[in-house]
């Protein structure tokens, strides 16, 4: 239970969290493989096929798509509160998001041009997923960095229960502007927007969260389609020294550990003391959780301390998990900023807790996990937009260097290439 370890062990613990991720999944495959050929073959009639089978309703092209009436009915449903805090939360995801955005440019001489154009994905898909709790959160997490990108069309597929989709997601989803909402899950909604059905248009880029019949999805999609990431279950690794405060510590800990059982929780500190303290804490807020049982297979598979030599050797270790989350719980954060090689998002200082993150200040909460740090960003505008390069050369530039284009060409056994930049000045 949460054992310690010393900074020498942390290879060890990058190896154990890295295996989370080695579970077989053979069998959903095959599942997820017929889904797909299906829809892609078949179109709506698989897919309401599928929509009966795995969500429990019948549906049709006139009814798969949520009407104005059950979207007013849904803002009616939804608590006035709430509302007003998804906005504000909206707005402030907005406002990060705009700041993120890229101007067109040129470079340009006598003669000559080059420069790079910043195109919108036009068509963008958004799982949201529909099970026992709604997730308004990652709605606007989806949805608002495809809005500041210049997205046209965003539309949302979620399966409804009944024939009901949870009204907090339809009033997320409107709050950050979403088109179209269809009431579809699983496996075939992926299907749906990746290929297109009759009633379906096909998406060019799919993001959002679910079960594993839709990651596994998403992963078999890819290039049909581009998608976000397949993110693993997730992460917080916490930085602190002999000051931190331990109960925040714990509470930190313990939000990411009722995610699920994989989830992992790492503190990284440079006093023995600090380690033992913080790991009694843990133990005694996780009793008063209503999800302790998930709390505790998650710090009994994954939840660890590492006591470190000193803040330095800290940031090493963090540097070698490439964490989800890192929170620097630390008497000077920002001296440790600049230090930090690998992390999805930074949380510096006792109240700047992950929390704040996931919901409200306007970062994003869709971060790589597993390791994927080391390479990967947390979801942004870039993600819907392309990049187009752009060359223009008058026949006067291009004369004086169309030799060493053809001379290049001819170097790598490319005549056809070689000739036509020749062809433009030779008989």
């Amino acid at each position: 239970m949460l054992p310690i370890l010393f900074s020498g062990d942390a290879g060890e613990l990058k190896r154990r969290l890295l295996m989370r991720n080695e579970t077989d999944y053979t069998e959903e495959q095959k599942v997820v493989d017929e889904v797909l050929a299906r829809v892609r073959q078949q179109g709506d009639a698989a897919l309401f096929d599928y929509i009966k089978k795995f969500d429990g309703f019948d549906v049709a092209a006139d009814t798969i798509l949520l009407t104005q009436q059950e979207v007013g009915e849904a803002f009616d449903r939804v608590d006035e509160n709430l509302l007003g805090v998804m906005k504000e939360a909206a707005a402030n995801i907005e406002a990060f998001h705009n700041r993120q955005k890229r101007e067109n440019w040129f470079i340009e001489s006598e003669g000559k041009m080059i420069g790079q154009l910043y195109i919108p994905v036009e068509n963008a898909g958004v799982y949201v997923p529909g099970g026992k709790a709604a997730y308004p959160s990652s709605v606007l997490m989806n949805i608002i960095p495809a809005k500041c990108a210049g997205v046209k069309n965003i539309a949302v597929a979620t399966p409804a229960r009944n024939g009901k989709v949870n009204p907090v997601t339809i009033a997320a989803a409107k709050i950050a502007g979403a088109d179209k909402i269809y009431k579809m899950g699983g496996a075939q909604a992926i299907a749906a927007f990746a290929y297109g059905t009759q009633t379906v248009p096909k998406m060019d880029k799919i993001t959002g969260p679910g079960n594993i019949y839709v990651a596994l999805a998403k992963k078999s999609v890819y290039g049909v389609v581009g998608i976000d990431m397949i993110a693993g279950p997730s992460e917080v690794l916490v930085i602190a020294d002999e000051q931190a405060n331990e109960r925040f510590i714990a509470a930190d800990f313990l939000s990411q550990a009722e995610h699920d059982e994989m989830a992992a929780c790492i503190l990284v500190t440079v006093s023995e003391e600090k380690a033992r303290r913080v790991r009694k804490e843990i133990l005694r807020q996780a009793g008063m959780l209503p999800k302790k049982e998930i709390v505790m297979k998650s710090l009994e598979q994954y939840g660890t301390i590492v006591v470190a030599k000193d803040l330095d050797d800290a940031v090493a270790v963090s540097n070698l998990i490439a964490p989800e989350h890192l929170e620097i719980c630390v008497r000077e954060p920002m001296q440790l900023l600049d230090k930090i090689q690998n992390a999805g998002s930074i949380f510096l200082g006792e109240y700047s807790p992950e929390p704040l993150g996931d919901y409200f200040a306007g970062t994003n909460h869709v971060l790589p996990t597993n390791g994927t740090a080391r390479f990967s960003s947390p979801l942004n505008v870039d993600d819907f937009q392309k990049k187009s390069s752009v060359i223009y050369y008058t026949k006067e530039e291009f004369e004086r260097e169309y030799q060493k284009v053809a001379s290049f060409a001819k170097a790598e056994g490319l005549d056809a290439h070689a000739r036509s930049a020749e062809i433009r000045f030779k008989d």
